[in-house]
């Protein structure tokens, strides 16, 4: 339910929900169980100036739901602790197996590849959160084109001076131009079988 509308935004009291309780993001177990045990529910909006959007802030539930709720959540919490410990150790184990996947796909793209690289070009290109080409969902496909640019992105890392001419205030771009040719000999070396 939106407040507001052409009408402008109402008050609490105006729109007939100041005798429901503010319940914040943040636990899904309660706001789920909370919604479930309302007979009435609004959710709580407030626009980010930043982002251009709403963004969503809590719920608005009967006091006598989250309670109930809050009871519920109160009595299967252990077993839902040891339910997300699960499901931890099962990411990690899946996310070992992609980021092996890849150290193999680099192998047999770059045979020539020094042997150990592959798994350490992977680990970096599929870490968690950081953004990189490895967890895109081209790379989680194993594309060759993903694939490459991760072990582009290493060689030009550690076998050119990318580095140094980035430290002394070259343009990401212009680095990038000057090691282009130094970045593509390598990868023409390592995609040739070692003698």
């Amino acid at each position: 339910m939106f407040l507001a509308g052409r009408r402008g935004a109402l008050c609490m009291t105006c729109a007939d929900l100041n005798h429901l309780t503010f319940l914040p993001s943040g636990d899904a177990a309660l706001t789920r169980r909370a919604k479930k045990h309302s007979r009435v529910c609004a959710v709580v909006l407030m626009f980010s100036r930043a982002r251009r959007r709403y963004e969503r802030q809590g719920l608005l539930v009967e006091a006598p739901a989250l309670a109930t709720a809050e009871v519920e959540c109160r009595a299967d919490e252990e077993s839902r602790q040891r339910r997300r410990v699960r499901e931890v150790a099962r990411r990690d184990e899946l996310d070992q197996r992609y980021v092996a996947q890849f150290a193999e796909s680099i192998r047999k793209l770059f045979p020539g590849c020094p042997s150990g690289r592959e798994d350490s070009i992977a680990e970096h290109a599929c870490r968690k959160y950081s953004g990189r080409v490895g967890r895109s969902a081209k790379a989680k496909e194993l594309h060759e084109r993903a694939v490459r640019l991760a072990v582009a992105a290493h060689v030009r890392h550690a076998e050119t001076n990318y580095d140094q001419l980035r430290g002394r205030g070259r343009t990401r771009a212009d680095a990038r131009r000057q090691v282009v040719a130094q970045v593509e000999q390598v990868l023409a070396n390592w995609s040739t079988s070692p003698a």
